[in-house]
């Protein structure tokens, strides 16, 4: 490659290993894919690239041949992977919370937040009720977060563990979460089973194992044709030393680290050492509420420092927690919890997304008519209840009052298939004989009731499920004759009663 570039910052770059590498920081740094750039031949053109992302001033002159087209190739496939991208190139810090499940993500997003991310430990307890101690799986983390993705708009990071396994089992790990729409990945260094990472019994993987994860993660992304955002976890500050983790760091990032993050730094000058590994790496620090190892700052001070996003692993499941808890006291002790405690039903439908549900349901409305619950049965469960609408080529059937409970036509077709006896007409044998099935309701309201050819109880499951299965011949043999006698008085798993009388 020739290229000429004339640099000019106030943070040194004396870290900065190759020329690819210092290529792909700068790019990084004006939010342009540093693997989408093309190398050029000769200087013709003049660009000028300003950027002050990352609290220097950098100013950068690059000459491409004029048959170069110098025009960012368009969005990848991962299009949450590009706007997270966007966001690290932006000036300023941001704050991402941890969810745990797709409706604390809506939460996030609803709060006005750029992005949040997940961790091995909200889901291990939200989805486990257990400790973050490796146990929670590959499979369960990638179909937790699957729902969050499509919950949200905003870009999501996946917490990837240690990837599950080797540098093989990384690269598996990083495409599932691709597919699971995840913007990012971190992956960290710690041997398996894990531990939480400001709990003790951590250990960490080789040196050369660490850096290889990465790169199979690279390898991944590349295979996968995504952009996905690789940050580089390293534990060695709590298994090794400080200086480990920085050693690491730089590694990590040579292997192709989009982001930095050594978790549980235990002050405020080890946070400014890793910031000045690679100044134009973004970095990641790590706020654990209720007391971690590392400092709590404020953004503006860790801005200053030099990190790029921060996140809040605990807080949603903090407060929830606690307030799950002083709600199951107020309840047992008879009382409700405070007004003050909890949303408004109506606050609740609306963060859910009723309103919004209705509004398209409006899109779609069709002009048939439905049956109120009064005259038709509805249930959440498969147990449902429906009556049908008559063709509209029958008019005295089409001017029927919805109030009135219809059923379906049934051809002489369909009525030979019910036929008994080997009989062929649709009125003969047991099709001469009516039967009258009712249906109330738990809450005692009347559902159904409707009279229907005795050799037509077979074939209404389709109306009314509970009754598949039943031997219609058998039970006109029990009945021997006389109306008004009960065939069937049961109630279905709904609660409803359910009668077929003779009449």
């Amino acid at each position: 490659m020739q290229m000429q570039a004339a640099i000019s910052m106030k943070m040194g770059l004396s870290n900065i290993s190759s020329p690819s590498h210092l290529q792909r920081l700068l790019f990084l740094a004006s939010g342009i894919n540093h693997r989408k750039i093309i190398n050029s031949a000769s200087i013709n053109k003049n660009a000028r690239i300003n950027s002050k992302n990352f609290h220097s001033s950098m100013s950068v002159s690059a000459s491409y041949d004029d048959n170069v087209d110098a025009t960012p190739s368009p969005p990848s496939s991962s299009y949450q992977a590009e706007k997270l991208r966007k966001l690290l190139g932006s000036p300023g810090i941001h704050l991402g919370p941890a969810c745990f499940d797709a409706l604390s993500a809506k939460l996030v997003e609803q709060a006005g937040f750029d992005f949040c991310f997940t961790t091995g430990f909200g889901i291990s307890a939200a989805r486990l009720a257990l400790p973050d101690t490796g146990l929670v799986s590959y499979g369960e983390m990638v179909d937790q977060g699957e729902q969050i993705t499509q919950a949200v708009s905003i870009p999501i990071i996946g917490d990837g563990d240690n990837g599950y396994g080797n540098a093989i089992n990384v690269k598996r790990t990083v495409k599932g979460y691709i597919r699971a729409g995840f913007a990012g990945v971190i992956l960290e260094d710690q041997v398996s089973p894990k531990a939480c990472g400001h709990t003790r019994g951590r250990k960490v993987v080789s040196r050369e194992e660490a850096v290889m994860r990465i790169k199979a993660a690279v390898d991944a992304r590349k295979e996968s044709g995504s952009d996905i955002v690789i940050v580089a976890r390293t534990d060695s500050r709590q298994a090794v030393s400080v200086e480990e983790s920085l050693w690491r760091s730089r590694s990590l990032a040579d292997a192709g680290a989009d982001v930095l993050f050594i978790d549980a730094l235990e002050s405020k000058e080890e946070m400014k050492a890793l910031c000045e590994v690679y100044p134009l790496v973004p970095k990641m620090a790590n706020m654990l509420e209720g007391g971690g190892k590392t400092p709590i700052l404020s953004p503006m001070e860790l801005e200053e420092i030099g990190y790029k996003l921060v996140v809040y692993p605990l807080s949603l499941m903090g407060v929830s927690i606690r307030a799950m808890q002083d709600a199951l006291t107020a309840i047992k002790g008879g009382r409700m919890p405070s007004p003050g405690s909890m949303p408004s039903f109506e606050e609740i439908k609306d963060i859910l997304g009723f309103n919004k549900y209705y509004e398209e349901e409006k899109r779609y409305a069709t002009n048939i008519s439905q049956l109120t619950s009064q005259s038709g049965y509805s249930s959440a469960s498969s147990d449902t209840y429906s009556t049908q609408q008559i063709s509209e080529g029958d008019k005295d059937q089409k001017n029927q009052s919805v109030q009135d409970p219809v059923v379906e036509v049934f051809t002489p077709e369909v009525y030979n298939k019910y036929a008994a006896d080997n009989s062929s007409g649709p009125f003969s044998g047991i099709w001469s004989i009516k039967l009258r099935v009712k249906i109330t309701g738990r809450d005692g309201f009347e559902k159904l009731d409707i009279q229907i050819p005795a050799g037509f109880l077979e074939g209404i499951t389709n109306i009314v499920p509970a009754l598949g299965g039943i031997n219609i011949k058998a039970l006109l043999d029990d009945a021997d004759g006389g109306g008004g006698k009960v065939l069937l008085d049961f109630k279905d798993r709904m609660g409803d009663r359910i009668q077929v009388f003779l009449e």
